[in-house]
């Protein structure tokens, strides 16, 4: 989706992209699937960096995204940051903000910590 991470530190993720037409739906606005995913890769990507070092990976199993402002072009930046940090399971939370720096969308994931089975 040509999202580039800027900042992958344990207390926040930090992704930015340029709107481009293969992230728009056919009303030429940005697709709720696209924020859903950058809201996953932010949260997944840090969740990750507190796992590694335990040996552990992460799985979403649970993603919930809300649209709050239509975008149809311009420079987008998602920031996560951790709500609960634990060692089976994780919350971090996200919001998409515009060039303007107004919330397009926010979103929460919880994911499972897990020892990879050989």
């Amino acid at each position: 989706m040509g999202f580039r991470i800027v900042k992958a530190e344990l207390d926040e993720v930090v992704i930015e992209w340029t709107v481009g037409p293969e992230h728009l739906q056919p009303f030429g606005i940005v697709h709720g699937g696209v924020h859903c995913g950058v809201v996953e890769t932010v949260c997944s990507v840090g969740a990750a960096l507190h796992a590694a070092p335990r040996g552990q990976q992460v799985m979403g199993i649970e993603n919930h995204t809300s649209f709050l402002r239509a975008v149809r072009e311009g420079r987008l930046r998602a920031s996560g940051k951790p709500v609960h940090v634990g060692q089976r399971a994780q919350l971090w939370e996200c919001t998409v903000t515009d060039e303007k720096d107004r919330a397009v969308a926010t979103g929460r994931v919880r994911l499972f910590c897990d020892t990879p089975r050989g």
